[in-house]
Parts: C-alpha cells; structure tokens; sequence
C-alpha cells in the first residue's frame, strides 16, 4: 500500500496516511516535464533561464538567479558580496529550514539574535544590539511565511551601513504591507523544496535589482559552456551550483499556477482556523498588524506554557499512531552541535526555545479535506488532553 504522498504505508494499516505536505501536482507539470525529457538535452540551458525571468517578474525584481536550493543561494549572495571569515553576518537561529548554515559555510561567523514572541521572526531592538564592528550583514527571515518587520530592519541596515538579505525560503507569497516577500532586501533568497507551495524538487532562487550582485552570483554559481576557454571568467572558481532544465520546468509550470496554489492553501488556512476555535490549549498562528497577508509554510500551532519539549514530542508520536504526519518546527541553530563549537549555549536565547519547544507543525497542502483537518486537530485535542492538557496558551 501507498500513502497520498506516494511513499510507501510504514505502517501497513488501511487507514489513509495524512502526510505533512503533499505538492499540488497537475498534468501541467507532468506534461511540462514529459516536453523537456523528450529533448536533446535537460541540463541547465533555455528553460532555467526562462524560469528566472519568470520568477523576477512575479516577485517585482530585475534579476532572478537559479539555484539547487536556499543554501546555496544564500552562500552565494554572502560570496557576491565579499563576505567571508573574520566577518560576522546577524541571523535569527528559529527557522524550520536551515538556510543560514550558509553563514558558516562561507566562512563567516553567524551572529544570532532573539525573535519576537508573536512573529516569530527577529526582534529588530535585540538585532540592532548585536551590531560590532566585524558585522557586515543582516539575513533576517520570514518564519513560516510570516513576514519580519522590513521597514524598520531596512532603517536598521541603512543606519549601520550593512547589507541586507531577506531569507524567503518559507515565504513565497506573503505580502508585508501590500508588498510581497523578496522586494525588501539587498538580495533574497528563495527555496523550492518541499513543503513549499511551489516546488520542484530541489532548488531555489536569488532575486536583486543589482546588476552588479547578479552578475557576481552567476560568476559563483557556475560557467556557461561557452565561457569555459574565458580568461577573466575562469579566474574565478564557480560551486557549479546550477538549476536543471529538469527542476526548471516543474517550477516553471508551478510558477504559472501559483496564485491558485496559494488559494487553495489559504482555504486549507481558514478550515484549520475554524476547527481550532474550540481548542483552549492551543494559540493559532499569529499575523502581525502590518502584514497584508500570510502564507504559511505549515500549519504551525503553540502548545500552552504548562506543556514541555517532551509533552510535544508525546503529541506528536501520538498523531502519528493515528496516522498523521506531524512535525517540531525547529531546533533552534544556536542548540545544534555545529554551534555549541562556536560558544553557543542553552539558554542564550530564551524566547527562541520557549516558543520552539511548544511549536507543532501540522499537515498543509492543498490535497487536505475538510474531513482531514477536523481529524488531525481532534487527535491532536485528544493527545494533549493525554499528555495534560487544560493548559494555558501564553
């Protein structure tokens, strides 16, 4: 037996697998894949760079450039901009996907700074705080789709005179003060995987309105055929780090479409939302005041205070006894080992660990039921009550 996902049932029951995301697959992409495996060739060529200028046209910028995936994409952005060791570049560490490990991989050193309780997103007072001298940049996030507060990181970037990028690789989509996510930063950072609403596999985009920085990510990420014989070209030693035509056009295809993509998941949105209304111990997400819209990664919930890391780890065995996919966000970077090496420790930022040893990310894809959603939050209702509920949200 198969789940929805096309993985194979683990657990052998004849009781649907509801998975934690489900990529909203058409025959348009199948037919847009069959097309280019048909051709003379499916590396990286014609439709990769009609996929970048598409996705510079739905975002608003001038330049887009394709990339495997978010990390490397930020890894680029970082070499294009001359950052490297010595340096120190201001990240948040609460993120469900990892793209600042990218900070280290280019040598720098990630300098992490608390989040707001609500959002989720970096504290602006406590970023500004961790400023030094070596700081040559700020990657700030949009956590489960949730927008930061642009204007005033911008204003903060400006004031010291540090570049900005904006990690958009759970965003896409969301709109902060009627602008979508990826127009605020000097360069921002797209990714593809899932449970992106629009995905190819792998992959992601860097997008700018610097010819310079687009010019500089090129030369990072690989040489053209026909630049291999180049002098000044090959100076440079590329992370051959291209997209496929292959992941191009899936993406293409899903990148005409996503304006319906994201429909559907905000009426997946708006079902889950109905049927929390009647869980006490839960804090639905949140959206800030000046965000126009919201579009979330995944349906992500906060158990109440008198719950602990381990109650949520019970919440979510029990879901998936009961055949639901279930996941914690985060652990916090500055908690993973690579970090303890850097002098991080437990207990460094407080809030980050509150608000990620209580954070449970639901199924959300647009292949979910209304029937599906009322099971996975009375399971999850009837698992709290099985680990103590009654607890209060904040």
């Amino acid at each position: 037996m198969e789940d929805r996902a096309g993985g194979p049932d683990l657990l052998g029951a004849d009781v649907p697998f509801i998975p934690l995301s489900d990529p909203d697959i058409t025959s348009a992409e199948l037919a847009a894949v069959e097309t280019l495996l048909c051709s003379t060739s499916i590396s990286n060529g014609p439709i990769a760079e009609a996929f970048e200028k598409a996705f510079a046209g739905y975002i608003g910028r001038k330049y887009a450039v394709a990339v495997p995936s978010g990390t490397i994409g930020l890894l680029l952005a970082l070499r294009a901009l001359g950052i490297g060791p010595g340096q120190e570049v201001i990240a948040s560490p609460y993120s469900f996907r990892e793209t600042v490990h990218a900070i280290s991989l280019a040598g720098a050193r990630p300098v992490f700074a608390e989040i707001d309780y609500w959002s989720g997103a970096v504290a602006t007072a406590k970023l500004e705080a961790r400023i030094t001298p070596n700081t040559r940049a700020i990657v700030a996030g949009n956590p489960n789709g949730h927008p930061a507060s642009w204007l005033e990181l911008r204003a903060i970037a400006r004031r010291h005179e540090l570049a900005l990028l904006e990690d958009s690789t759970e965003a896409i989509g969301s709109k902060y003060k009627d602008i979508l996510v990826g127009n605020f930063g000097d360069l921002a950072v797209f990714d593809f995987a899932q449970p992106s609403a629009l995905t190819c596999g792998e992959g992601g985009m860097v997008v700018t309105d610097n010819i310079d920085m687009a010019v500089a990510l090129r030369r990072h990420r690989a040489h053209r055929l026909n630049e291999r014989s180049s002098v000044v070209v090959s100076s440079a030693a590329p992370y051959q780090g291209a997209m496929s035509d292959l992941s191009a056009a899936l993406g293409l295809a899903q990148l005409k479409r996503i304006d319906a993509i994201l429909e559907r998941r905000r009426l997946i949105q708006q079902l889950y939302h109905a049927h929390m209304q009647s869980f006490e111990g839960i804090k639905p997400p949140y959206v800030g005041p000046d965000v126009t819209e919201a579009n979330w990664l995944l349906y992500l919930v906060h158990l109440g205070t008198r719950f602990t890391r381990s109650s949520r780890d019970a919440i979510i065995d029990d879901l998936r006894v009961e055949r639901v996919e279930a996941a914690a966000y985060c652990t916090p970077l500055h908690l993973q080992r690579h970090y303890f090496d850097l002098g991080y420790r437990h207990g460094d930022f407080l809030v980050a660990e509150k608000i990620a040893d209580r954070a449970v990310a639901l199924p959300f894809h647009t292949h979910l039921t209304d029937n599906q959603i009322e099971f996975i939050v009375q399971t999850m209702k009837d698992a709290s009550i099985n680990v103590g509920a009654g607890a209060a949200i904040y």
